[in-house]
């Protein structure tokens, strides 16, 4: 098994895609037809360089409107491409995120270590980083807020965000989001598990599987995953074909 496992993950290295760049690029053109933010369904137009997102459409108040600094907050006007599962929760299963690497180290000569040196030294983190089927389009904001917290088992409430059901309970690091987009999430975490081997826990793995059954694939995932298949080279198997 051992050994398996890393033949699929030398062939994953020489077909895969290492950009987060260019996926962000090659997915702003998927979403082309289906421009809505994956947490509020928010509309958004990347022509409008000064508000991306259609608040009035979802009902989305930012939790923060401007910064300590008491600039607006720009995070609350823009689209961020959010990783389903969180760089650290693949990120920290290498070296370099958890102790660094001889190349990462910064002008003062002080080292460094965690995203920045995996982007930076580790092929297989970028790879990660890069998958289109963990990346969706959310507002800026809400993946800051997320951060890289769990996902917890109770839907979210309309508040925080206004009427974006959408929550983030800080201190015990979890967010909340509603019932209908709970499969993607499922499907997303499975995927990057089964893909690169990354080990979730017993709770984690019942959730998704619950998740998976109760909130069925649409027809905009089963689009995705083609948009996906034809550009990355690889499909999601937790998202049929038809």
């Amino acid at each position: 098994m051992k050994t398996l496992n890393i033949l699929l993950l030398f062939l994953i290295t020489l077909s895969a895609n290492e950009s987060f760049y260019k996926s962000k690029k090659e997915l702003r053109k998927i979403y082309q037809g289906h421009q809505k933010t994956f947490y509020c369904a928010c509309k958004y137009n990347f022509k409008n360089n000064k508000n991306v997102i259609d608040k009035k459409s979802c009902g989305y108040n930012p939790r923060n409107r401007y910064y300590k600094s008491g600039k607006p907050n720009q995070r609350a006007k823009r689209i961020e491409w959010e990783h389903i599962m969180p760089a650290e929760n693949f990120g920290r299963q290498l070296q370099c995120w958890r102790k660094g690497h001889s190349k990462c180290i910064k002008k003062n000569g002080k080292p460094f270590k965690g995203r920045k040196c995996c982007e930076k030294v580790s092929e297989k983190f970028r790879i990660m980083q890069a998958d289109m089927h963990n990346l969706v389009p959310a507002i800026g904001e809400l993946n800051g807020d997320r951060s890289n917290y769990r996902y917890d088992f109770y839907p979210a409430q309309p508040k925080q965000y206004g009427e974006c059901k959408f929550e983030v309970l800080f201190k015990e690091k979890r967010a909340r989001v509603k019932k209908d987009i709970r499969g993607n999430i499922a499907r997303a975490y499975l995927y990057m598990s089964d893909r690169y081997n990354i080990l979730l826990s017993k709770q984690e793995q019942l959730k998704f599987n619950s998740w998976n059954k109760e909130d069925p694939v649409d027809e905009w995932e089963y689009q995705r995953n083609k948009s996906i298949i034809n550009i990355q080279g690889n499909l999601n198997s937790y998202i049929m074909i038809k």
